[in-house]
C-alpha cells in the first residue's frame, strides 16, 4: 500500500534534511501512529504521502515513494488526493469554500462522483462526525474543534483508501478525540482503510494503533508494535517523547522487581496491574 525507499528531502533554501534516508512500508488496513518531538520530520512525512512534498512544498527530493501504486513524484496532488485523504492541524489552510456543506461537496463534485451518490455521502460524513447540525453554518463561525471535524468529514466523503491525519484532533476535547479515533478504527475494520496518524496524545494513539513510528531529526528511530515501543520509556525520553504515565509507572515498578508483565497502554490495564501488585 505505502512504500518509501531511501526518501530524503530538503526544503528549498535549507541545507538540512527534513527527511533523511527514510524507509517505510505500511500494509493495507494498518493503523500506524507517528510520534516525535517538534522538527522531527513528522509533517514532512505526511506531506510526502499526499504529494504536497515535493509538488507544493518544493525542494530536493531523493528516493522513491508510492501510495497504492501511485508514485508521489510523477503523480499529481489531485491524483493522489483521490486515494489519500489528508487532514492537517492547520485545517483552515485546507478550506476552499466558506460553508460547511459546500466544503464537503467541493471534492465530491470536482472528482465527478456520480450525482446520485453525493447526498448520501455528504449525509454520512456529517453523521459520522456528529456535525449534522453544522451543515448550513459558515466555516468562519465554527470553533477550532468543529473546523477539524469538518475537514475530516470532507476527507471521509471521498472514501479514500488511506487517511493521513497530522494532529487533526489537536483542538478536540477528550470525548471528541475518542470519537474520531473510534471512527478511524471502524473504517480500517469495515473498509480496510489504511490509517496514519501524527498525534501528541500518545495514550489515546496507543489504544488504537498497531505500531508506533518514532521520528528523530528526519529519520525513523523506532518502528515497532505499540507495546514493544512503550517498553522503552528511557529511549523514548532520549528522543524527546513522553510515554503515557501508566507506561512510565510500569517501567518503574519493573525496575523495583514489583511487576513483570507487559506495559499497560490504557487505564483499565493499569488498574489490573495495580490490583495484581497489591494482592
Amino acid at each position: 500500500m505505502i512504500e518509501l525507499r531511501n526518501v530524503s528531502f530538503s526544503y528549498e533554501g535549507s541545507a538540512n534534511r527534513a527527511l533523511d534516508d527514510v524507509c517505510l512500508s505500511i500494509a493495507p488496513g494498518e493503523f500506524v501512529g507517528v510520534i516525535g518531538p517538534a522538527g522531527a520530520g513528522k509533517t514532512t512525512l505526511m506531506h510526502t504521502l499526499s504529494g504536497i512534498v515535493p509538488h507544493v512544498r518544493r525542494g530536493d527530493f531523493f528516493g522513491s515513494a508510492s501510495v497504492a501504486g501511485l508514485d508521489t513524484v510523477t503523480s499529481t496532488v489531485a491524483e493522489l488526493s483521490k486515494t489519500v485523504g489528508c487532514v492537517f492541524q492547520d485545517v483552515e489552510s485546507q478550506f476552499v469554500t466558506t460553508m460547511v456543506e459546500d466544503e464537503i461537496l467541493f471534492a465530491l463534485e470536482n472528482f465527478s462522483i456520480p450525482r446520485d451518490e453525493i447526498p448520501e455521502r455528504v449525509d454520512r460524513a456529517l453523521s459520522d462526525l456528529d456535525i449534522a447540525d453544522l451543515r448550513s453554518r459558515s466555516l468562519s463561525s465554527l470553533s477550532g474543534g468543529q473546523k477539524q471535524k469538518v475537514a475530516l468529514a470532507a476527507a471521509l466523503a471521498l472514501s479514500p483508501n488511506v487517511l493521513a491525519l497530522d494532529e487533526a484532533t489537536g483542538e478536540l476535547d477528550p470525548a471528541s478525540s475518542v470519537q474520531v479515533f473510534t471512527l478511524l478504527s471502524q473504517l480500517r475494520r469495515e473498509r480496510n482503510t489504511t490509517v496514519i496518524v501524527v498525534e501528541q496524545k500518545i495514550m489515546l494513539l496507543s489504544a488504537f494503533a498497531d505500531r508506533l513510528i518514532v521520528m528523530d531529526q528526519g529519520s525513523i528511530a523506532i518502528d515497532d508494535p505499540v507495546r514493544q515501543t512503550l517498553e522503552r520509556p528511557g529511549r523514548l525520553l532520549e528522543l524527546g517523547v513522553n510515554c503515557p504515565r501508566v507506561t512510565t509507572l510500569a517501567a518503574r515498578l519493573r525496575d523495583k522487581g514489583l511487576y513483570h508483565g507487559a506495559p499497560p497502554i490504557n487505564l483499565d490495564e493499569a488498574e489490573t496491574m495495580a490490583r495484581g501488585i497489591l494482592r
